[in-house]
């Protein structure tokens, strides 16, 4: 009896940590690989589709720097604005 209740919580035990595993990985891939394209943040970002982001439309970064990556002061980022725009600085990781 006793060894079958250990057989139980064992098989228990190694069913839950494959399943953390997994879960683990799973998220791994779902995290971006470096910075959008510009083709993706005119997906994510211009709502009306008409090729450029309004201070409206604008998130993150871009919203931030918006007057200094709109060079020609419009009011819009265009694909070339966004292409030649200032990286923004990486924030260091903390080093445990």
């Amino acid at each position: 009896m006793k060894n079958s209740i250990k057989f139980i919580t064992a098989i228990g035990l190694t069913f839950l940590m494959s399943n953390t595993v997994f879960a683990q990985e799973e998220n791994r891939d779902e995290r971006p690989k470096g910075p959008p394209s510009i083709k993706q943040i005119f997906k994510d970002l211009d709502l009306n589709e008409d090729g450029k982001i309004s201070l409206k439309e604008a998130k993150g970064p871009l919203k931030q720097d918006f007057k200094k990556i709109d060079k020609n002061e419009d009011g819009f980022l265009s694909k070339k604005e966004i292409k030649n725009a200032p990286k923004p600085e990486r924030r260091e990781r903390p080093r445990n």
